[in-house]
């Protein structure tokens, strides 16, 4: 039998991609930290002009979103100061991460050849320049599409049903009354896109030097998905926009490898090529995560600015469910 075991020395790299930064941390096989950097947008980018890490619309009453780029501009930087700390990044075995939930990146037609051939001798913001059909994500934080929320349930037979289908009403901020909004004031731009990621899965896109796929614990809160078979629900799809399913890909389990380290780290910072990326997942369902849930209720505040009541209440309009971020059968 081959044995899979991993040496003794390997090191495991994680990112919190949240609204105000960007940190890394690596571990050794003992949970140890041996390294952790922290890169701050508006102080340390301050050339994108971020408030919070965000951009609150004065025209568009509750439109608040980030920069893409600036998120690119981030990994740039922390993978640079890692580097300069010494770190053997070669010993490193896995890589993964959270984001934000809620936040999406859009992919211009045409950019997974950028993403699938990147220059190592050149940063990666200098590279994903003209990538992004929406320069501005819109976030967690945006409440600019109640219109569409409002669309959304009656095109499905309302909040409830919706909630039955995906695992909550539809909420301003989830992904698919964003796509919405999105497909119906800007047409052409929602023609323009390739991949809808979330910041999760973009993230990750950017280690593996492909599209990651969306997972399904930060998929259920897009008001997308079947909350019971795991998959894309057609029902929500033809109630958000057209060939959206194509747009999204495919989606995967938390717990699964998205790929290997893209060959411009190898090449760049000296990674192992063997490095694998597990995927991303949103801040939300990764504070689940390592939970032993012994009693019928629990609360959860997660790292971020909002909190997370996770119950075992019937379920109503009022409640979201959290897939889980392990493996069922572990």
């Amino acid at each position: 039998m081959e044995d899979c075991s991993l040496p003794q020395d390997s090191l495991f790299l994680g990112f919190d991609c949240s609204t105000q930064s960007l940190k890394a941390t690596v571990l050794d096989a003992y949970l140890n930290i041996i390294i952790s950097e922290l890169v701050n947008y508006d102080s340390e980018l301050p050339h994108y002009n971020t408030k919070g890490g965000v951009f609150r619309d004065q025209i568009v009453n509750g439109r608040i979103v980030s920069p893409t780029l600036m998120w690119v501009e981030a990994l740039d930087l922390i993978l640079h100061r890692l580097e300069m700390s010494n770190l053997n990044f070669g010993k490193i075995a896995a890589v993964s991460g959270s984001a934000q939930q809620h936040g999406s990146v859009y992919w211009k037609n045409g950019s997974f050849e950028i993403l699938s051939s990147l220059d190592p001798k050149k940063p990666l913001v200098d590279q994903f320049l003209d990538a992004f059909s929406i320069e501005k994500s819109p976030i967690w934080m945006d409440c600019s599409t109640t219109e569409q929320c409002k669309a959304i349930e009656i095109a499905v037979g309302g909040g409830l049903e919706l909630a039955k289908l995906t695992g909550s009403r539809a909420h301003e901020r989830y992904v698919g009354p964003q796509i919405r909004k999105i497909f119906e004031t800007q047409p052409e731009i929602y023609q323009n896109t390739e991949r809808v990621s979330l910041v999760s899965s973009f993230m990750a896109s950017l280690l593996i030097g492909g599209y990651a796929c969306i997972d399904q614990t930060d998929g259920a809160g897009m008001n997308l998905m079947d909350i019971e078979h795991r998959t894309w629900s057609k029902i929500a799809l033809e109630a958000t926009a057209p060939g959206l399913e194509e747009k999204l890909g495919k989606l995967a389990p938390a717990y699964a490898v998205a790929g290997s380290i893209a060959s411009y780290y190898v090449e760049r910072y000296h990674f192992n090529k063997n490095c694998v990326v597990v995927q991303w997942s949103g801040d939300n369902p990764n504070s689940l995560a390592g939970e032993f849930l012994v009693f019928f209720r629990f609360f959860t505040m997660n790292k971020n600015l909002n909190y997370s009541f996770f119950a075992n209440d019937v379920l109503s309009t009022e409640a979201a469910i959290v897939c889980a971020t392990r493996d069922s059968s572990a």
